[in-house]
């Protein structure tokens, strides 16, 4: 930089400064119009675009989901043309947008004000957060490249501009405005040396970057931090140096800690300077591509870096090597790099590129949570302690994005928290839930394929296209006319299964005696895991009583039943078997007692006859079947059992259809001592 150059811009300032004490005073510096009104809470929609386990609502901004259609997005908008309460929204923030894109974004110490810069045309916002709203926007000559808020509150400002100047901001407008010797790159500001760093690009006149120092006490350029960025290329490029010329790229300073400065450059080092010996303390290297963000941790002890390569890394200031190296995967420049920390006392990074924004576990690198716009991000901002972010973007609306886990809503929007506990208990749903997305092959399925290219009813987007779902549902059912019934039946079905999934299974198949197992593992129902090894079945002592036929146990015995009488048993019935219970003809009864015929089964129903004619005991028609083998003759217990003139005892009989038994005319003796009665006739007729 020329002598007179130097000087000419050292008086400019000094004239700037005398006048700085007494204007930038804080009686001087009111702020714009406020409202002491209390202003109820605003209606808007807030979206869920990240439902992970760490969710990011989306208070402000264009849709994080999914890009719709112009055709869908067209008639959404026609359909809400007459919605009143549409058309009375409120956002979070009034006018929390610029014409074209936003740039950069600061919210101030006090955690009121929000100021941001944008374009078409160059302009400043100035957002009051206690009132949600717009305090006041103000046009600039040439856009904004980065700035910085030296006072707790919005009313002072430095402004870092495109075309080589600074200028200097108040509630009633630009005081003034400073020329700098080459493109600045970055902008600090030192709160203890009261100086605005400037890193540059181009080279001096001993080959070094500079980083230009402004003194807003003594209204004056010092000298220059002198920073190796390697030289300049062979062509040779004059005051701002050639196409391929280093630069600083971006500053940093741990103020709250030891006020230590650290530069990155286009070389990927890292210079440390103190700003109290104005000397440089040491170099970082490792870093692939130049760096683009730097930021140092609440402690002062720990630095992350970002490179134009999209690496991200944590170094100790102990220690030249990295201690985490994350990657953001998409190759774009890292532009942002804040310490957090949430409300468990968590240390968190985020790190955001123009595609994405990335949380990080400081301590372990695991990725916690991530947003990704539709837009183009230029800038973020963090409202500190809180979980509100805030971010310049390209596209008109700028985003405001709410992490529940991060921290509490800001003071200004409390209400917050209440909607996020409300939207938690909502069900979701998709965009396209009017609509179903369909193949060409899904369509000749449902014989759909004529309608492709002459009709509006399917809508062509991406492989396939988009069909009304009353046509779906239309189309299925005339193509299927059963699907309802195949539908229900299927939801039985996985009911079924879901309670058959619920029970309680425990079995075990072993060789011998399965039903004793199958009791054993039966008083288990009650028990959330059946033990499949519990008592006998898990003694080894045991163990040939299920594997060794010698062992198993015969139901059919009477030791058996007489220790178990409540056990059914099951017999297996052999159909060529004689049968257990047989007919027997009167008149052989006498000679041919030991004889057995074939005769029906035990199920079958069985009458028994008895009367007083023949002094209670059974009469010698036997043609409804009996149960008796032998003929004896009744006892006096059978005798004294009869009462009244007949008893008819009826055994179940099987449904099994039986062949007529033809019945036996037997010979009647007939007895002197007692009369034949006329329901014995009756009887022997049958």
């Amino acid at each position: 930089m020329a002598a007179s150059e130097m000087d000419a811009a050292d008086k400019q300032a000094w004239d700037f400064f005398s006048i700085v004490g007494w204007l930038w005073s804080p009686a001087f510096c009111i702020l714009g119009h406020t409202n002491t009104h209390n202003l109820p809470p605003p209606r808007f929609k807030m979206k869920l675009s990240n439902p992970g386990s760490v969710p990011v609502y989306t208070i402000s901004g264009a849709s994080t989901a999914r890009a719709l259609p112009d055709w869908l997005a067209r008639r959404r908008k026609r359909s809400l043309k007459d919605d009143v309460e549409y058309q009375n929204r409120v956002e979070l923030l009034q006018d929390f947008e610029f014409e074209e894109a936003s740039n950069c974004i600061r919210v101030s110490d006090d955690g009121d004000w929000v100021m941001s810069t944008g374009t078409y045309k160059p302009q400043i916002h100035v957002h009051n957060l206690s009132q949600l709203s717009l305090s006041f926007s103000r046009h600039t000559n040439s856009l904004n490249h980065s700035f910085v808020l030296l006072s707790t509150d919005y009313s002072k400002s430095l402004h870092l501009q495109v075309d080589r100047r600074i200028e200097f901001h108040t509630p009633m407008g630009c005081h003034y405005e400073v020329r700098l010797p080459r493109y600045g790159r970055d902008l600090v500001y030192d709160r203890q040396s009261t100086e605005a760093l400037i890193p540059a690009v181009g080279l001096d006149a001993d080959g070094k970057g500079e980083v230009f120092r402004m003194n807003l006490e003594l209204g004056r350029y010092m000298k220059s931090y002198q920073i190796d960025v390697g030289g300049d290329d062979e062509t040779g490029g004059g005051l701002q140096g050639g196409i391929s010329v280093g630069s600083v790229t971006t500053a940093a300073i741990a103020e709250t800690t030891h006020n230590l400065l650290a530069f990155g450059t286009s070389l990927g080092t890292v210079e440390f300077w103190d700003p109290r010996s104005k000397s440089r303390v040491a170099v970082l290297a490792g870093n692939d591509g130049e760096i683009s963000a730097l930021d140092f941790s609440p402690t002062g002890l720990s630095i992350a870096t970002g490179s134009s390569s999209g690496m991200m890394q944590i170094f100790d200031m102990r220690r030249p090597v990295a201690m985490l190296r994350k990657d953001h995967g998409y190759g774009f420049p890292v532009k942002k790099i804040i310490h957090m920390t949430t409300v468990s006392q968590e240390k968190k990074i985020m790190s955001a590129d123009k595609r994405i924004i990335k949380l990080w576990d400081e301590a372990t690198g695991d990725p916690w949570t991530s947003v990704e716009p539709v837009v183009d991000i230029n800038d973020v901002a963090w409202c500190k302690d809180t979980g509100m972010i805030l971010t310049a973007n390209e596209g008109k609306q700028q985003h405001a994005f709410f992490v529940p886990q991060l921290g509490a809503a800001p003071k200004w929007c409390s209400f917050l928290d209440n909607m996020v506990e409300e939207m938690a208990e909502e069900v979701r749903t998709e965009t396209y839930d009017n609509y179903k997305f369909l193949t060409l092959p899904e369509l000749k399925q449902l014989s759909l394929d004529h309608l492709v290219g002459k009709t509006n009813l399917l809508r062509p987007y991406m492989h396939g296209y988009f069909v009304a779902s009353k046509l779906y549902e239309q189309a299925r059912l005339i193509t299927n006319p059963y699907v309802f019934e195949e539908e229900r039946m299927k939801r039985v079905k996985d009911k079924v299964e879901k309670e058959r999934a619920s029970r309680i299974r425990g079995s075990k198949k072993v060789k011998v005696n399965q039903r004793m197992v199958d009791k054993i593992l039966k008083k288990q129902e009650n028990r959330d895991v059946v033990d499949t090894k519990a008592g006998l079945l898990g003694d080894d002592r045991f163990g040939k009583l299920f594997e060794d036929e010698e062992f198993a146990v015969d139901e059919t015995s009477r030791e058996f039943q007489v220790l178990n009488p409540s056990t059914i048993i099951t017999q297996s019935t052999d159909p060529k078997a004689p049968s257990r219970y047989q007919a027997r003809d009167s008149e052989d009864e006498s000679s041919d007692g030991d004889d057995e015929s074939p005769g029906k089964g035990e199920d079958d129903v069985v009458m028994r006859i008895s009367s007083t004619q023949n002094e209670g005991g059974r009469i010698r028609d036997t043609a409804l079947g009996s149960r008796q083998q032998k003929s004896v003759r009744p006892s006096r217990e059978q005798q004294a059992q009869v009462v009244g003139e007949r008893s008819v005892t009826f055994v179940p009989e099987s449904r099994k259809k039986k062949k007529p038994v033809e019945e036996a005319q037997p010979t009647v003796r007939r007895d002197n001592k007692a009369r034949r009665s006329a329901s014995s006739n009756t009887f022997r007729k049958m």
